[in-house]
């Protein structure tokens, strides 16, 4: 029988497993709008989405990204997909999957990935992986973070030289995070030689550099998507 879907792209997600926001005693994840808007729009057009985290199962949900202040269309739909529900309650361990399944990776941020992603040698190397594969990488928001060690073939840092975004010192300000987060991205970003860029806090804006993909904030994660998926092809 002919697989009529040879064609199809594959696209692994990678999902923070961290809970603790530092020392606060309150709780933090991944942002569900950062994984609903993308992981919909990508799988609308036909795209085979895998889930993963670094402990596998289910990754936290922030609770703040639940508060009606945050729902959009994309949560809306989240919050009554029990199918999609289900994966996210069922991820994949992050050492269990291989670059060479998929076509491109995509991080959705939250602040946990602050803490987990941004230092998991798992993770570190399947974006190394994934880069010297000639595959994109993308991340929205604080995921950028999974940057802070990655190299690329020369060992410099993946980002250096390249345009970039991420949740910028003002918006970390603006949520009063700035003395709680392990590191602030854009800084590292720049640290690594990044060319960050920006646009108003809290507006859509996503910078695309050869495979590299990143997004400034929650209202950035689709346009992340649409980037990635003309990428695709």
């Amino acid at each position: 029988m002919i697989n009529e879907n040879t064609n199809q792209k594959k696209v692994l997600f990678v999902l923070t497993s961290h809970s603790e926001l530092g020392n606060t005693g309150e709780k933090t994840g991944f942002w569900i709008e950062e994984f609903a808007a993308p992981y919909y729009f990508l799988k609308d057009k036909g795209v085979d989405i895998t889930l993963a985290s670094p402990k596998g199962g289910q990754p936290p949900i922030d609770p703040k990204s639940e508060l009606a202040d945050f729902q959009t269309p994309a949560t809306d739909r989240y919050n009554k997909d029990e199918e999609t529900q289900l994966l996210i309650a069922n991820t994949v361990e992050l050492s269990k999957v291989s670059s060479a399944d998929y076509d491109a990776v995509f991080y959705p941020g939250g602040h946990g990935p602050l803490w987990d992603l941004a230092e998991d040698k798992e993770s570190i190397a399947l974006i190394e992986s994934f880069y010297s594969s000639n595959k994109p990488v993308s991340a929205v928001c604080h995921a950028p973070a999974i940057f802070k060690h990655t190299k690329n073939t020369e060992g410099q840092p993946l980002v250096k030289g390249r345009k970039t975004t991420g949740f910028s010192n003002t918006e970390e300000d603006a949520v009063a995070l700035t003395n709680v987060v392990p590191f602030l991205v854009e800084d590292m970003l720049t640290a690594n030689g990044a060319i960050y860029s920006k646009s108003n806090d809290w507006a859509p804006y996503a910078v695309e550099d050869g495979l590299l993909i990143t997004g400034q904030n929650p209202a950035s994660s689709e346009l992340v998507a649409e980037m990635l998926l003309k990428r695709l092809g």
